[in-house]
């Protein structure tokens, strides 16, 4: 008989439970296979025996050691780890609502039949309105002060402060 007969999954990084809404295209956070999982549920779902993920803890400390003396990083975005986003956003906002409506699975594969016009080939507009192929706009910042950057279309640029 030939396969393992146990396997492990191993990740340097802690599970990826939210999505990042700041231009890194990561799926709904309903289609994250950690989502609303703990580990056990997870090693089930992809048929793993045991799984290993870094601790988001132990993962900022050796990002914060490992920088150099004259240029420390004492913060940085770990949202999709977290929950816990700059901006203020929580993940049941109306924003994520939104996100979800219009990035999942679902709403692409329907954006992608209603791309292709009789003959077969592409329509000239395809994504609903205000959908800029998944580059959606991040003016959420609740923040007072918003240095967000909005001259650029629908993917403005925001700034943190």
């Amino acid at each position: 008989d030939a396969g393992a007969l146990k396997v492990y999954f191993v990740s340097a990084a802690p599970p990826i439970r939210y999505p990042n809404i700041y231009g890194i295209d990561i799926p709904t956070r309903k289609e994250l296979v950690a989502y609303e999982r703990n580990e056990q549920d997870i090693a089930k779902h992809i048929g793993c025996d045991w799984i290993i993920y870094q601790d988001l803890g132990d993962l900022v400390d050796s990002v914060k050691e490992s920088t150099l003396p004259n240029h420390p990083i004492t913060e940085f975005d770990t949202s999709c780890f977290s929950g816990t986003y700059v901006t203020g956003e929580s993940i049941n906002d109306e924003y994520f609502t939104k996100l979800h409506e219009l990035r999942n699975d679902t709403a692409k594969l329907t954006r992608g039949k209603s791309s292709m016009s009789a003959n077969g080939g592409p329509e000239a507009d395809v994504g609903p309105p205000g959908s800029h192929d998944g580059c959606e706009s991040v003016s959420n910042d609740k923040r007072e002060e918003s240095t967000g950057d909005r001259t650029h279309g629908g993917c403005e640029a925001i700034t943190n402060k």
